[in-house]
């Protein structure tokens, strides 16, 4: 029978082995470069947003197991909204991985990132494709962002 820690392990496995949206979109029209020193863990993140909307996210990476899922899982989480609602779904993120009250149901698969919270020196490989999504969700084309 499995627990919660092996279901969190069976997906993140899962999303590295086959990320979802692992491309860049021929319509993107926004993107935004990530990097993490500590690690070298890498992304550049796409998006093609038409009326406020996200129509269509990508994403293109270099890095660990978890860095790489949580990319994939928050591609999965943001397409589709418009970029009021992305940016809530950053913020429960951002409240989740800091162990603060949070909003299960607006993460979708993501909410399984909560086991990375307990392990410290992994919060900014999860948080990285995150933190390059509000980049890119406020300032637009060619913001880049860093964990440190």
């Amino acid at each position: 029978m499995y627990d919660l820690d092996d279901l969190y392990q069976e997906v993140i496995m899962d999303h590295n082995r086959r990320p979802r949206n692992f491309r860049k979109p021929s319509d993107a029209n926004r993107e935004a470069e990530g990097f993490n020193p500590l690690c070298g863990d890498q992304i550049t993140l796409y998006l093609a947003v038409e009326d406020d909307m996200i129509a269509d996210v990508g994403f293109q990476a270099m890095g660990c197991a978890i860095s790489k899922a949580s990319a994939s899982m928050m591609t999965e989480s943001v397409k589709g909204l418009s970029l009021e609602d992305a940016e809530k779904v950053f913020n429960e993120f951002r409240s989740m991985i800091t162990q603060e009250d949070f909003n299960p149901d607006v993460l979708g698969d993501a909410e399984l990132l909560e086991g990375v919270s307990r392990y410290p020196a992994r919060i900014k490989c999860a948080a990285l494709s995150w933190h390059a999504l509000n980049s890119v969700l406020g300032e637009g084309e060619g913001a880049t962002v860093t964990t440190e």
